[in-house]
């Protein structure tokens, strides 16, 4: 779980860079008003790489009875 740390709007306004540098750090900064939690400063979670559809292409096949079921099948799960 990430530190947290509560500021007052007039701290955040005024120290907004040294915040941004904490919150880089991992640690999370909750901004209050009058005592009381506005705001939460949280750092970003990087972004996935898009993805490139059809790496897998020529590569994967699915056979041709891949939706049939046998009976024998269905009854062994069945507990028959």
């Amino acid at each position: 779980m990430a530190d947290t740390a509560q500021v007052n709007v007039h701290e955040a306004k005024t120290q907004l860079s040294r915040l941004l540098k904490r919150v880089e750090q991992g640690e999370e900064i909750t901004i209050s008003r009058a005592g009381q939690p506005v705001a939460r400063l949280v750092p970003l979670r990087a972004s996935r790489p898009e993805r490139k559809l059809g790496l897998w292409k020529g590569r994967v096949w699915i056979a041709d009875d891949f939706d049939e079921t046998s009976e024998d099948l269905i009854a062994a799960f069945e507990g028959e």
